[in-house]
């Protein structure tokens, strides 16, 4: 392999973490499908009462300007405007009898709202 492969390589990966659970919960559920041509998608877009909200959904597109990232066999896309949103955030998956599902904690967020969704 040579430098410049590496390079292209490392400009094409994200600094989001999914816990070894929350990898294979989201893996799970895609198997549960049937559907391996699908990848894990974390988004930011407007909106939430803090003003920005995490968008995490089973997408077949690839869009111009994705980031990707391997976990254990599931791919993980970032799109290019919410990379630096979500650089350096752990998204783990909890099962208690208080809350079932994906959480994310994100360093970058200055704050959030009482139901977690959103953050600015």
């Amino acid at each position: 392999m040579t430098a410049e492969n590496t390079t292209a390589t490392e400009a094409q990966t994200h600094g989001v973490t999914l816990t070894d659970v929350a990898a294979s919960k989201a893996k799970s559920l895609l198997d549960q499908e049937g559907r391996d041509d699908m990848h894990l998608r974390i988004a930011v877009q407007p909106g939430g009462c803090a003003g920005l909200r995490y968008q995490l959904f089973f997408d077949e597109r690839t869009l111009d300007g994705d980031v990707f990232r391997d976990f254990g066999g599931l791919k993980v896309a970032v799109d290019r405007m919410s990379v630096p949103y979500v650089e350096g955030a752990v998204i783990d998956f909890v099962d208690t009898i208080e809350k079932q599902g994906f959480t994310i904690d994100n360093p970058n967020a200055g704050g959030s709202c009482a139901c977690g969704d959103s953050f600015h």
